[in-house]
């Protein structure tokens, strides 16, 4: 199934619904199922010892799910996380990108699950892996 949503189109929907996080974020990528983006990393976003923080690194996983889902659905604010489980791996890079590549792993009606791997930017080992659940509402009868 070919996705219904552009990058672009991804990126204006966050900036619409999501305004205060939006220009966290920059969506590269999106194919079949697929979805590449960013964390576009910031003093913010990291922690003691000058490495990015684990919440940013879920909310990179959380959001590109989120899009994921989406890329394929068409645009569903409410569409919300039920579950996710998150692996850090290796200390990610302090001062580049961090990189999502998500993959979708079931689409049905009710429920998504994407795979997702983040990277620091030019590292070729993930940094983290998760898996995450989004319930997807229901659509409005015409």
């Amino acid at each position: 199934m070919p996705a219904v949503m552009t990058a672009e189109e991804l990126s204006r929907f966050m900036k619409e619904v999501f305004a205060q996080v939006a220009d966290d974020f920059a969506v590269d990528e999106v194919g079949e199922g697929t979805l590449t983006m960013r964390l576009l990393t910031q003093d913010r976003h990291l922690r003691p010892g000058g490495t990015i923080s684990g919440p940013s690194m879920f909310a990179l996983a959380d959001v590109s799910a989120y899009l994921a889902t989406l890329a394929m659905i068409g645009p569903q604010a409410l569409a919300v996380t039920t579950n996710c489980s998150i692996d850090f791996m290796r200390k990610p890079k302090a001062g580049v990108d961090l990189v999502a590549e998500a993959r979708l792993l079931k689409l049905g009606k009710q429920l998504s699950v994407t795979d997702v791997m983040l990277y620091s930017s030019g590292m070729a080992e993930p940094v983290a892996r998760a898996t995450l659940t989004y319930a997807i509402p229901p659509r409005k009868a015409a």
